[in-house]
């Protein structure tokens, strides 16, 4: 046995599947004989070359001992028909013939053979070849096998780690919003809201995700603003309502810069969720489709929220009422395409409490990321 062996388990070579191909019977018998007689358990042969590549698919096999002329399909077209069975495999298939012309060997090598032996063939080479080919075959395995491992590791700890990302802006977003709402659900509420609302219009599973976790970030802005304006239970006055109106700018500068879909979205929201429709908002007046859908939705969500709970400055409306309100403003302040998605959610389901399951649900995998 060849020096490498001992690295392997000796068992392990001897139990390979091994699949003889040949026209010729006393072939077969002859290379079973003598792999038996070396110790190979799991030999078994076939004349019928038209089987190959359903007893391939069925159980496959550790070593294809092929011969090259046989009736059709000949040696060349069995290669021909398991070339698209080796894609991503290293599969070992030894070509045992009496050719031994130069064209022979190039087209079998060509055409995925990886070994050749010509007949008369000497027993002790043969089983020499048969056992370098099972010990690089069953290395490639247990290397395929480590790859999978080490992938699946870095996928568990990049999980980990877009979770904690997630969880970072999740909390960035309730450190803003805990100042005039002690619960800290409004954020995560918009954001429910936000991805439902961009389901119902039909937008791709990335773009739900990317609004679900960037909407909660659309008032971090506020962090820049005085306590004093904030939580004011009177009417502001116009020095102080434009000075609150500056939150938008400020969480653009927060959120700006980023290389990330994510953080580049929550940038839009927090600089746009205070448009309207009808040209009217805030800072920048845009109108209709100029202002980017992401805002456009959050503003709607962010408006039923702030309705439906209590703030320093108003009691709770009814949701029947806040519903209304809000319906009564389409086309004017609020999209009415978008409108009419929020009309057909529920909004009971709106409204409860936000496990952290759902603030941690996952940004569509690794199509996106969170920090570019």
């Amino acid at each position: 046995m060849s020096p490498l062996v001992p690295l392997m388990r000796k068992d392990k070579l001897k139990h390979a599947r091994i699949l003889i191909v040949d026209d010729q019977q006393p072939n077969i018998d002859l290379l079973r004989q003598m792999l038996e007689h070396d110790g190979y358990t799991a030999v078994e042969g076939t004349t019928d070359s038209s089987k190959v590549v359903p007893m391939c698919a069925q159980q496959p096999p550790d070593l294809l001992i092929l011969d090259l002329h046989m009736p059709e399909p000949d040696g060349f077209d069995v290669l021909a028909q398991l070339k698209p069975w080796f894609e991503g495999r290293w599969f070992p298939v030894l070509v045992v013939t009496a050719d031994v012309t130069t064209e022979a060997k190039q087209r079998a090598l060509s055409g995925g053979a990886r070994d050749f032996l010509t007949k008369p063939f000497d027993m002790v080479e043969v089983l020499l070849r048969i056992e370098n080919l099972l010990e690089v075959r069953f290395l490639q395995l247990d290397a395929r096998k480590q790859n999978l491992r080490l992938e699946q590791i870095v996928h568990d700890r990049t999980r980990d780690l877009d979770e904690a990302r997630v969880e970072a802006l999740s909390r960035l977003a309730l450190a803003a919003e805990y100042r005039d709402d002690t619960t800290g659900e409004h954020t995560q509420r918009v954001g429910r809201t936000s991805a439902a609302i961009a389901r119902v219009l039909g937008l791709p599973s990335v773009q739900v995700s990317l609004i679900r976790h960037a909407a909660p970030l659309h008032d971090v802005g506020k962090i820049g603003l005085r306590d004093s304006i904030l939580l004011k239970r009177g009417r502001l006055t116009e020095e102080e309502r434009e000075e609150m109106q500056g939150h938008v700018s400020i969480g653009r500068s927060i959120l700006s810069g980023s290389s990330s879909p994510l953080l580049k979205m929550a940038e839009e929201i927090a600089w746009t969720h205070h448009e309207r429709w009808d040209g009217k908002g805030y800072l920048t007046g845009l109108i209709a489709d100029e202002i980017p859908l992401s805002g456009r939705i959050v503003a709607v969500a962010d408006v039923f929220d702030a309705l439906t709970h209590i703030r320093p400055y108003k009691e709770a409306w009814p949701v029947e009422d806040a519903v209304a309100q809000i319906v009564a403003e389409s086309g004017t302040h609020f999209d009415p395409l978008v409108i009419d998605a929020f009309r057909s959610l529920d909004k009971k389901k709106l409204l409860a409490p936000v496990g952290r399951a759902e603030m941690l649900e996952p940004v569509s995998d690794r199509e996106l990321s969170v920090v570019g």
